[in-house]
């Protein structure tokens, strides 16, 4: 019996995805990003000197993301500001993106990346490191290589990638599992989390998923970059 999602989408299949740099004119890059109706906008500013000035550090420069959950991006109104969730996904999105960045080349700087999520259907965080890595290149930040990062689900026993909102809620048989996971194109891992009960093979093969799923984002990104060179 062929597994089926709430959607018609294959195991393997990802929403369709969309990018497009340089949407917030008065930051130094910007991007828009998203999986079906998951949409995460990124600005970068900087790098400019770190306030306070205590935190500057005089041997490399800072990555500093704030995320944020717009009031209007789910049904439910949510309360704007900061929560511990939002506070959370803005550190683990710094982990993902640093060790692509040559931010040794800034001391004493900082690189603010604001993301704001514009409209919510699961997959929020990785919608925001895509569109996040995606403006530090258009701003010209120097970075070894991009990152691209999708959402591996398990519903019940079956592997999925990218899950969406109904996927994400899935409590039936042993219930839901949400990996997000990061990767350059090549890829090595820069973030990877894991919501819920896991094998160590299957943990394998999730990986493998992501894998496959980061090549076709990265060549989304890619367009997305080279387009903005043409205009």
């Amino acid at each position: 019996m062929t597994f089926k999602r709430s959607d018609g989408r294959g195991i393997e299949e990802m929403r369709p995805i969309k990018a497009e740099v340089g949407v917030v004119p008065n930051a130094d890059g910007s991007a828009i990003f998203s999986f079906g109706k998951t949409v995460a906008i990124a600005a970068v500013y900087g790098p400019r000197k770190m306030h306070p000035q205590h935190q500057q550090d005089p041997e490399k420069g800072k990555l500093r993301c704030n995320y944020n959950m717009l009031s209007f991006s789910v049904d439910d109104r949510i309360r704007p500001g900061p929560s511990r969730r939002s506070t959370e996904i803005s550190k683990i999105t710094e982990w993902a993106l640093e060790p692509v960045l040559l931010i040794e080349k800034y001391p004493n700087l900082v690189i603010d990346v604001h993301i704001n999520i514009l409209q919510a259907d699961a997959s929020t965080r990785c919608a925001g490191i895509n569109a996040a890595a995606l403006a530090l290149a258009h701003a010209g930040i120097p970075m070894k290589n991009l990152v691209s990062s999708v959402s591996i689900g398990k519903l019940d026993k079956q592997l999925v990638v990218d899950v969406d909102k109904e996927e994400e809620d899935f409590e039936e048989g042993e219930g839901s599992t949400d990996i997000p996971i990061t990767m350059t194109p090549e890829g090595d891992i820069t973030h990877i989390q894991l919501d819920g009960k896991i094998s160590i093979e299957e943990l394998k093969e999730v990986v493998q998923l992501a894998k496959k799923s980061v090549k076709k984002i990265y060549e989304v990104q890619k367009k997305a970059l080279k387009e903005s060179v043409k205009l």
